[in-house]
Parts: structure tokens; C-alpha cells; sequence
């Protein structure tokens, strides 16, 4: 079976649409008391899933290194803050 191709940059709107409808997802779940390290699970292991049929190897893993850095870095702690 052949790589998966790059992906295509994906349109602002889209990419917003997609989110509104992951934030509602989120809210569901939450709605039906489910911990948030299972809905932070799913949703991981639903985009790496995503990822794997859309994306090569080493691109998922840029996009995963990135996503450490960030933690590492603080960043995500940074945006949580009020």
C-alpha cells in the first residue's frame, strides 16, 4: 500500500467549522459525566486515527513532536491561564 499523500492546507472556515463541532462533541461528553481523561483520549486517538489515513509517518510525527514541545515549553499551561 502506497504512503498517504501531505495534506492540503485546510480553508480557516473549515478548520472552524471543525472545531465548533469538536467543542460541542466535548460538551456532550462532559454533559454525560464522562472523565476528562477519557474524552482527552478519544478525541487523541480519534485524530491520530484521522491523522494515519491522511498524512505520512513523519509528518504525524512533526505534528506530535510539536504538540511535546509545547507542553514541555509551557505553552499550553500559558494559554489556559486567564
Amino acid at each position: 500500500m502506497s504512503e498517504p499523500a501531505e495534506p492540503q492546507a485546510v480553508p480557516d472556515a473549515e478548520l472552524s467549522h471543525a472545531g465548533a463541532v469538536v467543542d460541542k462533541a466535548v460538551e456532550y461528553m462532559v454533559g454525560q459525566q464522562l472523565g476528562e481523561p477519557a474524552i482527552a483520549s478519544a478525541l487523541l486517538g480519534g485524530a491520530l486515527a484521522m491523522m494515519s489515513r491522511s498524512m505520512a509517518d513523519e509528518a504525524i510525527i512533526a505534528v506530535l513532536e510539536n504538540a511535546i514541545a509545547a507542553v514541555r515549553s509551557g505553552e499550553l499551561n500559558q494559554e489556559l491561564a486567564p
